[in-house]
């Protein structure tokens, strides 16, 4: 067996409607459900979120999931365009990959990293 990528993540999220405008402004789709729906499925080229409506989820330190790009910089402006705010600009790493972070509405951290 070989794994080549992770097809998609879900989350538990408190108000779909704000998660929902969140990722659509980093670039993903609505391709099921929506604002109102108690689940939704999001794309974007290959990768996918998948959102589940739970007021009652608490938001808490958990890790991050990482979102291959062709361009971290390009990425970077269309999200802060968007009205978003990142947690830093786009940087160089030393194990090869330009990257930066976001939050969601629930604390989940997104990163988003182009190879070298």
């Amino acid at each position: 067996m070989s794994i080549r990528n992770i097809s998609a993540i879900t989350l538990m999220v408190r108000d779909m409607a704000a998660s929902v405008d969140f990722y659509e402004r980093c670039g993903f789709r609505v391709i099921f459900g929506g604002a109102e729906a108690e689940f939704t499925s999001l794309q974007a080229g290959e990768a996918f979120v998948n959102l589940i409506d739970n007021p009652n989820h608490r938001p808490g330190a958990w890790g991050r999931f990482i979102i291959r790009v062709d361009s971290a910089d390009e990425t970077f402006e269309q999200i802060t365009r968007a009205g978003l705010s990142p947690e830093f600009p786009p940087k160089d790493a030393a194990w090869g990959e330009r990257y930066f972070h976001i939050a969601d509405p629930d604390g989940h951290e997104l990163s988003f990293a182009q190879k070298l």
